[in-house]
């Protein structure tokens, strides 16, 4: 809930209502699995195949695919541009991955 805030100014309250809304991610707390510490500054196979890993992400590489798209939105304008391409190359290899894997249960059948 948004608590009530009287404006000082014209549009402050709508200001700070904006900021909490952008902000979500800042609330968000997970107990499920945890990447090891200064995963997410590494090369993008090194976060892929970590992520990739039932030890991190037990419930399939979709779930290590949200954990680093989870971590950008987190990083939001703080993270430098050339972390950001690490780190989408690093989804763009999960993501084929899984769809590697769909096609061969695919052909199996």
């Amino acid at each position: 809930m948004t608590p009530v805030v009287q404006p000082i100014r014209k549009g402050e309250a709508v200001t700070e209502r904006k900021a909490e809304k952008r902000r979500w991610v800042r609330e968000v707390k997970t107990v499920s699995t945890y990447p090891p510490e200064g995963l997410f500054t590494k090369h993008a196979e090194t976060i892929a195949r970590t992520m990739a890993s039932k030890k991190v992400s037990p419930k399939g590489i979709g779930s290590g695919i949200r954990m680093v798209q989870f971590f950008m939105n987190r990083a939001g304008k703080n993270l430098p541009s050339a972390r950001k391409a690490e780190l989408e190359k690093a989804k763009r290899i999960l993501q084929a991955r899984v769809q590697r894997d769909r096609n061969r249960r695919g052909r199996d059948r």
